[in-house]
């Protein structure tokens, strides 16, 4: 059995606020050791639970976060940006599970530094319709190749989204909104000990069904005109309103391609202070 982690920080056990999740400041170098512990956590319990490959792919920010030389020695570590498929890179490798870490709800909804993709400057993401966090977007990639998502980790509200968007999961709140800065958190160990428990359970579901390769819409929206502007200069991106774009795609993989090239032009035209 094999299982992939995509392991993002803003979930992690205890971080509440912005210093906790940027390189280059102390707290961080306080929290990617407790982030390091849930993915630990994690991956003693898939082992436990018949787990014999667990490939964990860094899925915040830079992508270099996790301490490897304290990773659990029964998994592997999938570090450093420029992957085709970002957060879920890994997940065309026929492993026959994810787990969401770490998880976050998304732009536009409550939760402890919610957020899709980009910091701000994202309003709002939907797919297909629907109110997109990057774990629904990522389930939907998960399931183009027939990967259950098996645990989702987060605050509440991050459990609240995925419990609509992969209602077979094994959930486990690590801390419970307050707001976008400000949580009641587990203790370290006491969420270690869930997350294990929940790992450990949710690997008996684990199995490749069949791949499903459909066509998809997404729709972005930002807070300033400029950035929908800017964006719709790519192939099939369309201008759907002031702040809006829009694009089709022939599946998941072409899909979250697209979106991973709207945010970094997004991105690239926010200018100092009249960003």
């Amino acid at each position: 059995m094999r299982i992939m982690i995509s392991a993002d920080m803003e979930g992690a056990t205890g971080v509440t606020w912005t210093d906790d999740v940027v390189p280059g400041t102390e707290p961080f170098e306080r929290f990617r050791r407790m982030f390091t512990s849930d993915v630990n956590a994690c991956v003693a319990g898939l082992a436990a639970g018949g787990a014999e490959d667990v490939l964990v792919n860094e899925a915040h920010s830079a992508q270099r976060n996790l301490l490897l030389e304290k990773l659990d020695t029964r998994a592997r570590m999938l570090t450093g940006k420029h992957k085709p498929l970002s957060m879920m890179q890994g997940i065309d490798s026929g492993v026959d599970g994810v787990v969401f870490l770490g998880y976050h709800a998304g732009a536009g909804c409550d939760g402890v530094l919610a957020h899709t993709y980009l910091p701000n400057s994202i309003t709002g993401v939907w797919l297909d319709g629907v109110h997109a966090s990057e774990g629904r977007l990522n389930a939907a990639l998960a399931a183009e190749y027939g990967v259950p998502v098996l645990v989702v980790t987060g605050d509440d509200e991050t459990c609240r989204d995925a419990a609509d968007y992969a209602p077979e999961a094994e959930l486990v709140a690590v801390k419970e909104s307050v707001s976008r800065y400000a949580a009641v958190c587990l203790p370290p160990a006491l969420a270690c000990e869930r997350i294990t428990e929940a790992a450990r359970d949710a690997a008996s579901r684990a199995g490749r069904g069949a791949s499903n390769g459909t066509a998809h819409r997404i729709e972005v929206e930002f807070d300033a005109s400029h950035l929908a502007q800017a964006s719709a200069v790519v192939p099939t991106v369309e201008l759907a309103g002031v702040r809006t774009v829009e694009f089709d795609a022939p599946t998941m993989t072409e899909a979250m391609k697209a979106f991973k090239v709207v945010t970094a032009i997004a991105s690239d035209a926010i200018e100092g202070k009249y960003g």
